[in-house]
């Protein structure tokens, strides 16, 4: 079984190519995802595919280029928080956006069970009008 910082490391790399299924696939199928209260699809999804359609999809619907980079890897027994920026370019007013962001994780028996986004939503926000 992959420890909690490989599955969060698979989590970001399969993103890095553009790879939703390898990005979701250590998720719990009940996994519980809040976006910051703020953020243009804050709120809190529930499952799978709540998550692929109201966070992932959302998100390229609306900015070209939307990416987390994350440079640091935070673990503690089965939590696991990474820091990092966002990028991207907000398609309807062609403004780009560059923002820190932490995102906190949980895991559980070989799963991601919960996840928590914090970052500065105003940035986004701006962007966006």
């Amino acid at each position: 079984m992959k420890s909690p910082r490989e599955i969060i490391e698979s989590h970001y790399a399969a993103g890095e190519r553009g790879d939703l299924p390898g990005m979701m696939a250590d998720f719990a199928a009940d996994i519980v995802w809040t976006e910051a209260a703020g953020f243009p699809i804050a709120g809190t999804y529930v499952g799978t595919d709540s998550v692929r359609d109201n966070v992932f999809i959302a998100l390229a619907t609306d900015w070209d280029g939307w990416s987390v980079a994350i440079d640091e890897l935070v673990v503690d027994g089965e939590t696991v928080v990474g820091l990092g920026t966002y990028t991207g370019t907000n398609k309807s007013t062609g403004k780009a956006v560059s923002t820190r962001v932490a995102h906190v994780w949980r895991v559980r028996d070989g799963k991601a069970v919960r996840f928590e986004q914090i970052t500065d939503t105003a940035e986004v926000i701006d962007a966006m009008s």
